[in-house]
């Protein structure tokens, strides 16, 4: 390895917690990504009769009620609630004890959309019954800060606390930005995740009349199909999931199991438009270089890279050539996978989830596949572990998100020692 960046304290992940549509478990998300399991479904969260798409990535058999209880049931944002579940895994498997030192641990839960089920709820009241059916939790419900407000609340985390908003790259920005605050000594832990909850009328039809959305209503399991010539727009989805980060001397400190490290942070931004990336993947090379400069690592130390991989025409063809420019020779060498092919695009707590699959990644030395990749794009020429796991031994390991702004992260993660 050359010489980081950083020179400042070490972070380690000690307890990761997810819920998507594939399972509501890491444990059970895992089983299914590798077996190439898809979670994509006819929509259940409201009548879709009449839209272009019809399906989506929603969560199964999750009782809101059961999970947080009967009263935040109904004064919590599904959103909120998905990363309280999250958190709540990622805590439990670290053995934190957030009581004992409860002003050094901090939570940042990004989202894109925040309380959107919330948001059209308060506005069919109010246009069907005035300011006053308009519910005195409306607005802290809907807010995007919520679930990072919602989650300290549950965990009585009293450190650092914030939401990056950053639509497909806040939770990537999350992790990042929590490494950064251990780094630099503003925290010893930091729960970093996000969450996210867009199966509603108004997020399905925002999409669809973006074009952004694959309509494939009469299959919608093969729907999603990042890098596959085929492809015709991402499959929307929810879901959250948590990393407990903490500073190597804390983890150890107390015992505690690490799964793994964070040793590389990029973000750019392609100043380029609203919603497509910039030409030639160029700011997604960017993040990519300064996360590898940061890790002091070279392309060719990355084992795998799980893609922003949202199976949009747009994206892949741009995020390849993004590849290839930060990567060079060891880009037609590396192995790299879109878990979107299975979960959906959890939107805001994409880039959280496919941490999540990096590290366990890394920790069972299985690269989960790409499904649905059957005709081969031209320009999407690179080795995107087609269709089956792969079992392969890695050390290093890079996950990218990209978020509409030109919002691009690059997070590098190391294999515990």
């Amino acid at each position: 390895m050359t010489d980081a960046i950083q020179t400042s304290r070490r972070v380690v992940v000690t307890g990761i917690g997810g819920i998507c549509a594939i399972g509501n478990t890491i444990p059970d998300i895992w089983h299914a990504a590798i077996a190439g399991k898809s979670g994509i479904a006819p929509i259940t969260r409201f009548d879709a009769t009449g839209y272009e798409t019809t399906f989506a990535g929603e969560v199964k058999g999750f009782d809101a009620a059961s999970e947080v209880g009967k009263k935040d049931a109904r004064r919590l944002d599904r959103y909120s609630q998905l990363a309280i579940v999250a958190s709540r895994q990622a805590v439990a498997q670290s053995g934190l004890d957030i009581a004992a030192e409860a002003e050094r641990v901090g939570v940042l839960i990004g989202t894109g959309m925040g309380g959107m089920e919330t948001f059209e709820a308060g506005t069919e009241s109010l246009l069907n019954g005035g300011p006053r059916r308009v519910s005195p939790f409306f607005v802290p419900m809907m807010l995007a800060n919520m679930a990072s407000g919602n989650v300290a609340i549950d965990l009585g985390a009293k450190g650092p606390n914030f939401a990056p908003v950053s639509a497909c790259a806040a939770s990537a920005h999350a992790i990042g930005e929590g490494l950064q605050m251990i780094r630099n000594g503003l925290a010893d832990a930091i729960i970093a995740g996000g969450g996210e909850a867009p199966i509603t009328r108004m997020g399905v039809a925002g999409f669809g009349s973006m074009g952004a959305l694959s309509t494939r209503n009469d299959d919608p399991q093969r729907a999603s199909r990042p890098f596959d010539a085929g492809r015709d727009g991402f499959v929307l989805a929810e879901g959250a999931a948590s990393l407990v980060l903490e500073s190597l001397e804390h983890a150890l400190a107390r015992g505690a199991t690490i799964l793994g490290e964070v040793i590389g942070y990029g973000i750019t931004d392609d100043a380029n438009h609203m919603v497509q990336p910039a030409p030639g993947g160029e700011g997604a090379a960017r993040a990519m270089r300064i996360a590898m400069a940061d890790a002091g690592v070279g392309p060719e130390e990355i084992g795998y890279i799980n893609a922003h991989g949202t199976s949009t025409p747009m994206n892949e063809k741009l995020e390849t050539a993004g590849i290839k420019a930060a990567f060079g020779s060891a880009a037609y060498t590396v192995p790299i996978s879109s878990t979107k092919s299975m979960t959906g695009h959890l939107l805001g707590a994409a880039g959280a989830l496919e941490a999540a699959l990096t590290l366990q990644a890394l920790n069972h030395g299985v690269l989960p596949p790409t499904i649905n990749q059957t005709d081969a794009d031209p320009d999407c020429d690179l080795d995107y572990v087609p269709n089956t796991a792969r079992t392969l031994d890695i050390s290093i390991a890079m996950s990218n998100s990209m978020g509409f702004g030109g919002h691009n992260v690059s997070l590098i993660f190391a294999k515990a020692e």
